[in-house]
């Protein structure tokens, strides 16, 4: 699948710059929401930008490389917690968050282990029952890894047709930061021993035999090293289909709020792919999982937001929502030194 996805047009900036220049306020003292108004509105081309209908989508799936025991989470919390989200009276942490931010929560088997229940509205896009064991070979197919990105774009279409132009997006899938710590060692060139870390809460023994499989799984590899093929080998359903749905994101010009250390990697592996996509994203925070914060410094980013946060789902995401929020009712709702009774003093 291949996507369009052009940079925004960079001759709006000296217009947008003066606007936030000209609002009653010291220049650049409102710092990163200057910043953040500058990029929405070159995302946007426009003077005005907006923020409308915010979706979250989780992406869940299961992954074969659980069996070698780099996760304390036994594999069926996947589908548990996916059924968790998708109760009437949702109760997990992005639910709560949704509803305080006014996000509608869009969740998706991209491919669990497990028959889940069609009744709550969960989207059914399933490769398959989990990835094969990336220690002994490709962790899915290129036929697979096309349907994910295929699937995670398709979503997003809708949320688009929809009326929405900013997502965040999130993940649900037990042994999901094993697959991440490889992708970031191999497109960053971090030590894998830098990008392993505790996971769903793995000891000091847990994290050096989670290191040790990865090891043997990055030795075992037989690919050509190209970014596809490492997505492919060692990718997760869920993780393929957002890449896939922020490709496809970005080519429609909408905000992509980046979640935790597992969507970071997922942005890091779409911009090997397409490195226009960087110009839409939002990084919301620097989360509490080892090896966060080495990726966000190696793709120069600068999350809004650092609350030992470790979840995933969508949730450091949605929490920092209501920071570019304020900046868009910054650079719309504030008066300017033209427009108001005061001296321009700078």
């Amino acid at each position: 699948m291949e996507f369009d996805i052009q940079r925004p047009d960079p001759a709006i900036r000296p217009a947008l710059q003066a606007k936030i220049d000209d609002l009653t306020k010291p220049k650049g003292s409102l710092g990163r929401l200057e910043e953040l108004a500058l990029q929405v509105g070159l995302i946007q081309q426009t003077l005005s930008p907006e923020l409308r209908h915010p979706q979250n989508i989780v992406f869940a799936a299961d992954h074969g490389i659980v069996d070698e025991g780099v996760s304390i989470a036994p594999k069926e919390v996947t589908w548990q917690q996916v059924c968790h989200f998708t109760h009437p009276h949702g109760t997990g942490g992005v639910n709560f968050l949704c509803r305080q931010h006014g996000f509608t929560l869009k969740v998706v088997d991209a491919g669990v282990d497990y028959d889940l229940p069609r009744d709550r509205g969960i989207i059914d896009l399933k490769v398959g029952r989990g990835t094969r064991n990336f220690l002994h070979g490709p962790a899915m197919t290129e036929a697979e890894m096309e349907q994910c990105l295929a699937g995670g774009a398709s979503v997003v279409r809708q949320c688009f047709e929809e009326g929405s132009n900013v997502l965040s997006f999130g993940e649900m899938g037990i042994g999901n930061t094993s697959p991440s710590s490889i992708w970031m060692s191999y497109f960053t060139g971090i030590p894998l021993a830098e990008c392993v870390g505790a996971g769903s809460g793995l000891d000091s023994a847990g994290i050096r035999h989670k290191y040790e499989v990865l090891s043997r799984a990055m030795a075992n590899y037989r690919g050509d090293g190209s970014p596809r093929d490492l997505i492919r080998w060692f990718g997760g359903f869920e993780m393929v289909m957002a890449v896939g749905a922020m490709l496809q994101a970005a080519s429609l010009r909408m905000v992509i709020l980046v979640d935790g250390f597992i969507m970071t990697n997922c942005m890091l592996a779409a911009s090997r792919l397409y490195p226009e996509v960087l110009d839409y994203a939002v990084f919301g925070h620097c989360g509490d999982e080892s090896g966060h914060k080495k990726v966000l410094d190696a793709l120069g980013a600068k999350p809004l937001l650092s609350l030992g946060l470790r979840l995933g789902e969508g949730t450091g995401a949605i929490c920092a929502y209501p920071i570019l929020d304020s900046a868009i009712r910054m650079i719309n709702q504030m008066d300017t030194f033209s427009g108001a009774d005061i001296t321009k003093y700078f």
